[in-house]
Parts: structure tokens; sequence; C-alpha cells
């Protein structure tokens, strides 16, 4: 199995089958038994083709009779995987995309289309230095299409931020995070793991101003790396780790994670803790409670315990129980477009309800908090509606919670709340607020 039939398989599960593009392309390089380059490419087409889908069917559009919209499934896939080579990988010759991507229409069964899909890249391959330039006349048209992000979100951004700046985000969405290794100082040091992680070929840099988090490349599989094996790190990009930040925990707290899958911020809670007290991770769905215990077993976190659990419905026995409860809510997910490249495309109407859920969960778990404890909220995305009006509409209905100003390294003290912004701060785009309740109450 070649790297581009993979990547037509994974990009047809996730058109036909509501796939995620990450989840789709780590099961199909598994069943096609690709590795190392061909693995290497393949993963790169399909977050290419996903993170650019409305630039290539614009220059698609360009040179094909048809719209790119009319063609009939999997041939704009095929179209989409050709001009992705020939427009971003310079080390594939123009020859090869083509030419790969005729054969693809034949075995897929198109190859009454190989003509047409050899004249259109054809076509591109010539024009490459002289493309079509993108009409500049609505500037929120002008950066959906240059950018591949939807029209609505675009709009948004522009409201939020101004034109240089949505500019920069919707970049960053397009571009490559580096691996964030958060470090398990239970089973060594950082410079212990870094030595370790460096002799089976990884790259890692300490990361700038986060203590305990390593930069890595050339991972490959981490379950190949004896370091991850021997649960010496684990995978949390810093946003996440600062929302558990801002809980400050210590050694003995007793602590409810309300959203815990897959799990990341309870293991955060409970190094920093040093695995003294007790978390109690929880998700609506059993099955991925395994994935958490799994990684629990893994880091040799004995205080992490998990529990089935609807963040909406009052369990009686948890009411003020929690020195520091986390709601890391179900959200939209626009912080993470870079690492979820399809998220981008989810349509607007299908957010509306997020913050109705939002809500709940957080009206709910506040319950759960001592007086005088914690309460953190915090999302992955970074629309108001979900971030801080959603918080002011929590407080204004519990004046016995109130914002609490915390610290964060290298960012300061901040007032209460912190968006954080991959332009700005290199992070995932991500909401944290702190609200302490009255020992009154």
């Amino acid at each position: 199995m070649s790297a581009r039939e993979t990547a037509l398989r994974v990009l047809t599960s996730c058109r036909t089958g509501g796939a995620w593009a990450d989840a789709a392309l780590k099961a199909q390089l598994g069943r096609d038994g690709l590795s190392g380059s061909e693995a290497a490419l393949c993963s790169r087409i399909v977050y290419g083709v996903t993170q650019n889908r409305l630039l290539l069917d614009f220059y698609l559009a360009a040179y094909c009779s048809q719209k790119p919209d009319h063609l009939q499934p999997p041939l704009l896939d095929i179209l989409r995987i050709g001009a992705y080579q020939i427009l971003f990988l310079d080390k594939v010759p123009h020859s090869a995309a083509v030419n790969t991507s005729v054969e693809l229409a034949k075995t897929a069964g198109r190859g009454q289309a190989a003509g047409l899909v050899n004249a259109v890249l054809r076509k591109i391959a010539q024009n490459k230095d002289c493309l079509p330039p993108i009409p500049e006349w609505e500037e929120a048209q002008y950066l959906s299409i240059r950018y591949s992000h939807p029209k609505w979100l675009v709009k948004r951004l522009l409201d939020i931020l101004g034109r240089e700046e949505t500019e920069r985000f919707l970049a960053a969405g397009n571009s490559q995070p580096p691996t964030a290794a958060q470090v398990n100082p239970l089973r060594g040091s950082m410079a212990e793991l870094r030595e370790a992680l460096e002799a089976e070929g990884v790259g890692a840099e300490a990361h700038p101003w986060l203590p305990d988090c390593l930069l890595l490349s050339d991972t490959g599989a981490l379950e190949r790396l004896r370091p991850f094996r021997e649960g010496r790190f684990y995978i949390q990009d810093p946003a996440a780790r600062l929302a558990v930040m801002a809980m400050d925990v210590k050694p003995g707290d007793r602590v409810l994670d309300v959203c815990a899958a897959p799990g990341g911020k309870s293991f955060a809670a409970a190094i920093a803790m040093r695995d003294l007290g007790h978390v109690l991770a929880c998700d609506l769905h059993e099955k991925k409670l395994k994935r958490i215990r799994d990684g629990a077993a893994r880091l040799g976190l004995a205080c992490l315990e998990t529990a089935a659990a609807d963040g909406r419905s009052r369990r009686s026995d948890w009411v003020e129980r929690f020195d520091a409860v986390l709601v890391d809510a179900p959200c939209s997910g626009l912080g993470i477009i870079r690492k979820k490249p399809d998220i981008r495309y989810k349509k607007a109407d299908d957010l509306f309800a997020l913050p109705v859920v939002q809500h709940d969960i957080l009206d709910n778990a506040s319950a759960y908090v001592r007086p005088g404890g914690v309460l953190v909220y915090s999302t992955c995305t970074v629309l108001p509606e979900e971030n801080d009006q959603t918080a002011d509409a929590f407080l204004a209905e519990h004046p016995d919670f109130s914002r609490e100003r915390f610290d964060l390294p290298s960012l300061g003290r901040a007032p209460g709340e912190i968006t954080l912004w991959p332009q700005r701060h290199g992070t995932d785009g991500f909401y944290i607020c702190r609200m302490r309740r009255n020992t009154a109450s």
C-alpha cells in the first residue's frame, strides 16, 4: 500500500463516515502497515489537504471544467491530493504528483476520469508560479480562502482580533505544532528524560517558559520509546497544563476532574500533588475511562481513580467534598485547529447549543466544591460565548463564587481569567477561569 492510497482512504473515511482526521489516520496507517517515510508522507498529505482544502478547491476550480463540489467522490479527494503535492511539497516532482494521482483514479474505480485528473493537475503544475489571485475585495472571503477557514469563523475573529492578528491566528492554525512532553518527576528528572530520549534519536528541547516540559521532534510512534513505556512523560499542550496550575493543588488535596478524558489534566494534578491525596477523573463514557486508568498505571499514579458520571447530573455523595474541581467543558475546539484541522469545518449552527451544555455542567459541578475551595473552568476554544460569557453567567447566578487572581509561569498574574492564543503564546487556544467559593457558603 502506498502513502497516497492510504491518504485517499483516510480522506474518504473522513468524508463519508465523519471520522476525525487524526484518529482515522492513525488507524489506517496501522491497517495498511505503513511506517517510516511512507507513513510520514501519508500524514503530511492528509493534514495538508485538510488544512488547505478551500484554497486547493479555489485553484482546482480555475482549471477544471466542473465545479469542485460537483465532482463525484473520491475524484475530488484525488485532485486535492495531487494539487497539494504540486503546490506545497517541493521535494515531490510534479510528474510524480500527476502520475500517482492518475493511478489513484484508476485503482479507485474512476478510470474514466483519469484524463481529467491528468489534464487539471498538469495545468496547475504548469501555472504554479502564476496561479490566479484570490479576490481581495471582501476581507473575510479572502482570508477564508487563503487560509482555508470557514467564512463565519473568519468574521468572528475579525470582530475579536482585527485584521492583522486574525491573519496570524489563521496562519497558526495551518502550522505544525511541536510535541510537548510533560515530565513525570515521580519517575526521574527532566535532564534524565532528555538524555534518555536523545539516546533513542528523539530531539528534545526545554520549553522556553514552562518548567518540566520538553518539546520533542522526530518521535515516531510514542509507544516504541522506552521512556514513554516507563511512564517518564505524558503528552499535553502547555495550555492544558496551565489550567491545572491555575488550580494550585497541594499534596493531600481532594480533586475532581469532571470531564477528564483523555486524562492529561488529571495526570498533571496527581503529579503536582506528588501522588498524595485523591484525584477523581470522570467521564460520561466508560470506554474512555480505561484509557485514563492505563495512563495512570503507566505513570505510576496511585492516587487517581475514575468514575463514569454525567457532568450535568448531581451526585449527592460528592456535594462539598472536593478542595478543587476542574470543569474542562465540551466545546467547539476552535483553539486546537492546528492539531485537529478538520474542526474548522464545523458549521456555526452546530455550536449554538454548547454554551447551554457548558453552563449546565459548570452549575452542577460547583456544588462539589467545599466552602473555601477552588473551581476552575476551562475550554480549548477562543469564542467569548463559550468562555468569559459563560463564566459571567455562572457567577451572576452564584454569588458564593468569585473570580480569583492566579499566577502562571512567564504570563504573570492573571486577573481571574485568561485566554491563551496560538499566535501570542505558542500554545493551543485556551480559556482558563479560576473561582473561589466563599467560606460562608
